[in-house]
Parts: structure tokens; sequence; C-alpha cells
């Protein structure tokens, strides 16, 4: 069964390097529309959250825990080119010689770009419309500032955990075959990454990006520390804890 899962990869990231060499145009506006469905959950989770946060915080952090898996499930359900499930994707078709290390470079810098040009448009919409406002801003305030103080070391290593998890949500969508198996893993698994606390760099774009235009500088450097030491750790969450023991698992190995 796992090596079927493996064609089912391998042949996913030839066509997403075939796509992004032949056709980069639609290829990047699949990566708009990745970044456009994590900003989608953002809100309907941050909006949850910030709702109940006066009155019931736990049950808020939890509600909006669970509802931010729609993210996943609209990038595999609708399709998008997601930076994070890349990592594991690209990194697969290096191993096992279907792309090349500069098709992976390629399609994760064009998605990376893209989910960031994503996330951003939407995300200064939410703000722009002034909906739920007072609301967000007093949620962003009680952890914005908390999320940013976190040290390298930590940032990498929840983002290692995170794309784990992301990976495997993306991974058990390609492994069921029902829509409603791959829906309850797939909530189950992002829920996991999300209350645990841990950073997922495509998230964090239409974050930082509300958290700014909701008050003011949150702090630049922080913000660029956050997203390097992040992207690091998804990079090795995604294409080397979970891609690289699914190969050495595999009948080809």
């Amino acid at each position: 069964m796992l090596d079927k899962d493996l064609e089912v990869m391998k042949t996913a990231a030839f066509n997403k390097a075939d796509i992004c060499n032949n056709h980069l145009g639609k290829y990047f506006v699949r990566a708009i529309m990745a970044g456009f469905f994590i900003v989608v959950a953002t809100i309907l989770s941050n909006v949850t959250a910030a709702v109940l946060y006066p009155t019931y915080p736990q049950f808020g952090k939890l509600l909006g825990a669970i509802f931010f898996s729609i993210a996943i499930i609209l990038v595999v359900f609708i399709g998008g080119e997601l930076f994070t499930g890349n990592n594991m994707v690209m990194a697969m078709g290096v191993y096992t010689k279907t792309c090349k290390v500069s098709d992976l470079v390629k399609t994760w810098v064009v998605s990376y770009i893209g989910n960031f040009v994503g996330s951003f448009i939407l995300g200064a919409l939410l703000v722009l419309s002034n909906a739920s406002h007072q609301l967000l801003v007093d949620y962003y305030k009680s952890f914005i500032y908390t999320k940013l103080s976190a040290t390298p070391m930590e940032l990498f290593i929840r983002g290692v955990m995170c794309n784990f998890l992301v990976c495997l949500a993306v991974y058990t969508g390609m492994k069921l075959k029902s829509e409603s198996g791959k829906m309850i893993m797939m909530f189950c698994i992002i829920t996991a990454f999300v209350i645990a606390g841990f950073e997922h760099c495509v998230a964090n774009m239409g974050t930082f990006t509300i958290g700014y235009m909701l008050l003011g500088d949150i702090g630049t450097m922080a913000v660029i520390k956050s997203q390097i030491f992040v992207t690091l750790g998804n990079i090795v969450g995604g294409a080397v804890l979970l891609t690289l023991p699914l190969k050495l698992m595999s009948a080809e190995h």
C-alpha cells in the first residue's frame, strides 16, 4: 500500500514541476489561491476565538483550532499550491529522482511567494473591511507579542512539528478514498498542530499582515526572524521528518 502511495506522490511531484516550469502563471495563481484558503481559515478561527476570548478563552482556543482545519481541506479539495505541502511532495520527487533539485527549489520559491501574495491580499481586505475590528484588536493584543517573543530554536522546532503534522494531513488526503474519511483525519491532525501552538509559515503570513494593520508596527525584525526560523522548521518537518522515513519504508529503497 505504501508503494502505491509513493507512486501517487511521485506523480504529484512531476506534475507540480511540469506546471511550474511550463505554465508559471497558472502555478502562481494556484499558490495565491492557497494563500486565500489559509486566510479564510484564519478569519474563521480568529474571529471565533476573539468572540469567546472575554468569557471562555480556553473554549475559544479549542474551537479556533478545530475551525482552522478548514484550511487544508480547502487546499486538498479545491486545489492550490501550498508551500508547506510542497515540502513533502517535492522532496519525495527528489528522493525518487522523479524531479531535479532545481525543480524543488523553483516550486518552493514560487509557491512561497504566491502564498504570501494571497495571504497579504485577503488579510488586508479583512482589516480594511473593518468587520469585527475591535474584537480582533483585543484578541491580537492577547497573543501576537508572545508569539513573536519565542527564541529562534523554539520557532524552528515549532515549525518542524507543525509541518510534520500538516504534511501528514496532506498525505492522509492522498491516501484515503472517501471524502468524509479525509475530512475527519484532516480535522484531527490540523487541530493538533494549532491547539499545541506550533508555527506554520503561511498561516503566519496572514496573521502578521492582519496584526500589522490592526496594531501598527508589531516589530519588523521579530516578524522576519519568526518567518525565517519557522520556514526552515517547516521545510525540515515536511521534507525530512516525514517524507524521508516514508521513502525509507518503501520497497524502492
